[in-house]
């Protein structure tokens, strides 16, 4: 090491001479001194989002040197991975995938530095619930380096939550075929291979039930063809057909779907187990704008059976002249097609009605109108209409 000169050793006393008597001004402050040293880029902690150049002025230079688009083109990739990789660790993946998708602009030519960094944007995208994206970018990755573990990993992960869990073991064993014992694809792949089980295993059970379904199904049309009820069919077969073709047609057009109730979801056609069919059924009392909804109407029960039932003892609160009596009550269906009406007898069944040439049983649920017999409003709710009598 160099002896100092007398000159330096008189210049030093000097200089520290000279604090005896002056304060120096360029220090931190002994309150503020932790804040201003995190001002100096060595020392921050975390880095601004936004740098600004007048408060951050060796920030700002530094930021200007790193980011530098003369740069070799991998330089400046492996710095946007840097970029990533912390944005990554603060949890802002949003951020991470920002900085690891500039640095694929980049084009480099090493290609190990893309497939991290299509890993690596896989994982940030997996982070944010992007399992289509991320697994988009894993498939990159393995083209570009086919031992590349990690992306095997990432891989299985989104195939197991898009719930492709076939994929996902054929990722692990393809995966293990470079390293057998890789702990985290061996974990993974007993999980995928469980979930894939159950999946096969539910399905089956959905075919079984698909199949009993279909009987069910097959069973109750027939019986309402037995029955000969009708039931609309929107879409009419050809003039060129015979009526035996059609009605064939449309029974095997005919599904649970279209005979499920609009009213009541869970109420539909039934047959219980004295093979009657059980309906529900919607009665309009268009006078108040008010309805009832029967849910098993028996298809041999009557209908002055359930007006007993509903206008017996207690009479609904929107009848407040006491007038809806069972025995002066008058039941129509309305023929749509030809907008006409029919007057049914309280007397018959269900099923009767429900046999009548004219009748068609629409979005599953029968439905009937309810008036009172010789009321004014009967008189100018029929007015107008073709009215017949069912006998």
């Amino acid at each position: 090491m160099a002896s100092q000169s007398p000159e330096d050793e008189d210049y030093m006393d000097a200089f520290m001479d000279k604090f005896k008597t002056e304060k120096y001004e360029g220090g931190f402050n002994e309150d503020t001194w932790e804040e201003e040293i995190e001002k100096i880029p060595m020392f921050m902690k975390k880095v601004p989002t936004e740098i600004d150049p007048e408060k951050n002025p060796d920030l700002a230079c530094l930021q200007a040197m790193i980011y530098d688009e003369d740069r070799p083109p991998e330089d400046q990739a492996k710095t946007y991975k840097d970029d990533g990789n912390y944005y990554f660790k603060e949890k802002k993946y949003k951020q991470a995938v920002a900085s690891y998708t500039e640095g694929l602009k980049k084009k480099c030519s090493n290609q190990e530095v893309n497939a991290i960094l299509y890993t690596n944007r896989a994982a940030a995208q997996f982070h944010l619930g992007n399992h289509r994206s991320a697994l988009n970018d894993v498939i990159v990755a393995r083209k570009l380096k086919p031992d590349h573990l990690k992306a095997f990993v990432r891989g299985v992960l989104c195939h197991i939550e898009l719930k492709n869990f076939s994929e996902a073991v054929q990722w692990c064993d393809n995966g293990l075929k470079i390293d057998p014992k890789e702990k985290q694809l061996l974990e993974l792949r007993t999980k995928a291979d469980k979930l894939k089980r159950a999946k096969e295993r539910d399905a089956r059970k959905a075919r079984l039930k698909e199949k009993k379904q279909l009987s069910e199904k097959e069973v109750l049309l027939r019986a309402i063809k037995d029955k000969k009820i009708k039931i609309f069919n929107p879409h009419c077969g050809s003039s060129d057909e015979d009526e035996e073709d059609r009605e064939l047609k449309h029974l095997s057009e005919l599904s649970l779907a279209g005979l499920d109730s609009e009213i009541a979801v869970s109420s539909t056609v039934f047959l219980n187990e004295n093979g009657n069919l059980v309906w529900p059924v919607l009665i309009l009392y268009p006078e108040y704008g008010q309805t009832d909804f029967i849910s098993a109407f028996n298809e041999e029960s009557r209908f002055i059976d359930h007006l007993h039932v509903m206008f017996g003892q207690e009479l609904p609160p929107w009848d407040i002249d006491h007038k809806y009596l069972p025995t002066e009550l008058e039941l129509y269906f309305e023929d749509v097609e030809r907008e006409e009406m029919y007057q049914i007898d309280a007397g018959h069944t269900l099923l009767q009605v429900l046999q009548h040439k004219r009748y068609f049983v629409r979005n599953g649920t029968p439905s009937f109108i309810v008036l009172v017999r010789s009321s004014p409003f009967l008189k100018q709710y029929l007015t107008g209409r073709n009215v017949h009598i069912v006998k």
